[in-house]
């Protein structure tokens, strides 16, 4: 089974959504696969802004629950696409797919996973749509991961699933040394370890730009998770391969700083 994520740039319209049906029917050919997405375009940039403007200092318990909308809507969206078009797609919050977090508003950590829902969407052959950046407090408070933490939501579930791989969609078809839509020369990686890779993303002083998430790849590195990083656009052949050749078979661990 793998795990695909579609970041917010990858999703920033529903036009972008046939791009995501080519893709999903294209890898269930070999493999069940599980999506995550992100909330589409700026969404939650957008959803920041509104609470700023009711609120000086927004409450954060308050703030995580108005934030959560931008993903639950590009997965409810998705679904919609999907089914519509043949497909049999089932669509989960971060608290129904079992993202059990600490409880720090707007930057949880993941505590466990506790996927049988979606296991059994999967085991029925359907398509599981799992809203990324969010989850539930021991005492069921919605929370959220912190900016970027969609691809955190990704390597979390592909652990708790056994999962070869997390598959990354993005605007750009890879990781670089520079953002390459600025520069022109920017090096494109084929591949790098985990080590590398954490120190790439440290150098983004605002993690959100980053390509993946530190947190993810620490994550991806503690289990053994197969990472690569892809462009969305179907002429985008360069991407990433990060970290393990194979996941590990050694017991599944959550907590990352």
């Amino acid at each position: 089974m793998k795990v695909l994520k579609f970041g917010g740039s990858a999703l920033r319209s529903v036009a972008s959504f046939e791009r995501v049906k080519e893709i999903v029917e294209t890898e269930r050919k070999s493999d069940r696969v599980l999506l995550v997405v992100s909330a589409m375009g700026s969404s939650t940039d957008e959803l920041l802004t509104l609470a700023g403007s009711v609120a000086k200092k927004p409450c954060l318990r308050e703030q995580d629950v108005l934030l959560t909308v931008g993903e639950r809507i590009a997965m409810s969206l998705l679904s919609l696409y999907l089914k519509d078009r043949g497909l049999e797609p089932v669509s989960f919050t971060g608290s129904q797919a079992g993202i059990i977090t600490n409880r720090d508003h707007f930057d949880a950590k993941i505590a466990n996973v506790r996927p049988f829902r979606v296991q059994r969407v999967l085991e029925e052959g359907k398509i599981p749509i799992v809203a990324g950046f969010q989850g539930v407090s021991p005492d069921g408070e919605i929370t959220t991961l912190g900016r970027g933490g969609s691809d955190t939501t990704a390597v979390a579930l592909a652990v708790a699933l056994n999962a070869s791989e997390v598959r990354f969609y993005k605007d750009v078809g890879g990781i670089y040394s520079e953002d390459p839509k600025v520069y022109e020369d920017a090096a494109h990686f084929v591949r790098l370890d985990y080590e590398a890779c954490l120190e790439l993303m440290g150098r983004f002083t605002n993690v959100k730009k980053a390509p993946i998430h530190p947190r993810a790849v620490e994550l991806a590195r503690k289990n053994d998770i197969p990472l690569l990083v892809c462009g969305i656009d179907a002429h985008t052949r360069t991407k990433t391969r990060i970290g393990a050749e194979k996941r590990s078979e050694a017991p599944a661990q959550f907590e990352v700083a």
